[in-house]
């Protein structure tokens, strides 16, 4: 509940922060603009600047939520990496591989439709993507050299490990319910469409129901 709260405040903060300066941006603009030629087409001009301001409000909103959205998975995949690395017994990592591939999966295709959404430039988007993919093998590699010093069940471990599975499983929690799925099932679109909502709460459903099964195995 902390971590969901503190990705909130997160939320707000960078929200108001991008918003701030892309307002500075705007009004130096216009400042250029008034000191230059003013256009003849002020009509046109003005519903293509509302038009693209509430663009812009849009992807302004996708990067915070990419942004967010990697921390609380580089949080998750480094706990869960160290815990695979640690282990020592193949029948607890053979399973555990299968669950943890088939759960970063799909979270990698979450992540990577809102990195699109986002429009971010071909360097962002690396960094990004490279972070993504590393943090997991880095978990690894962290585990097997703490091995010979690391206990899963001794209370230190444990407490670790709860309070940072705890802290990502907020975050996600929140960037799952407030900025993906509230976004979605409440766009125009779904809410004008009853089909259209009925298949995607039995895709939700099917989909929790798939990524719950994988405690099982993890």
């Amino acid at each position: 509940m902390v971590a969901a709260i503190g990705t909130l405040m997160v939320d707000t903060y960078a929200t108001s922060y991008y918003g701030r300066r892309r307002a500075v941006k705007d009004s130096a603009a216009v400042k250029g603009e008034e000191a230059g030629v003013v256009p003849v087409h002020t009509h046109g001009h003005s519903h293509g600047s509302v038009t693209l301001e509430s663009g812009e409000t849009e992807q302004l909103r996708h990067r915070v939520i990419s942004q967010v959205l990697e921390l609380g998975i580089i949080v998750h995949s480094v706990i869960i990496g160290i815990a695979l690395g640690a282990s020592q017994s193949p029948n607890t990592i053979k399973p555990l591989i299968a669950a943890l591939s088939f759960h970063q999966f799909f979270e990698g295709i979450g992540f990577g439709g809102c990195i699109t959404q986002a429009k971010f430039n071909a360097r962002a988007v690396a960094i990004m993507v490279t972070f993504f993919s590393l943090t997991t093998p880095i978990g690894i590699v962290i585990g097997i050299g703490i091995t010979n010093v690391y206990s899963e069940t001794s209370p230190t471990a444990l407490i670790v490990q709860g309070v940072f599975n705890s802290a990502s499983a907020g975050i996600l929690i929140y960037m799952a319910l407030v900025d993906l799925l509230a976004a979605d099932f409440m766009s125009p679109k779904m809410q004008s469409n009853s089909k259209l909502r009925l298949w995607a709460n039995a895709a939700l459903l099917l989909g929790a129901g798939c990524m719950s099964l994988l405690a099982k195995w993890a």
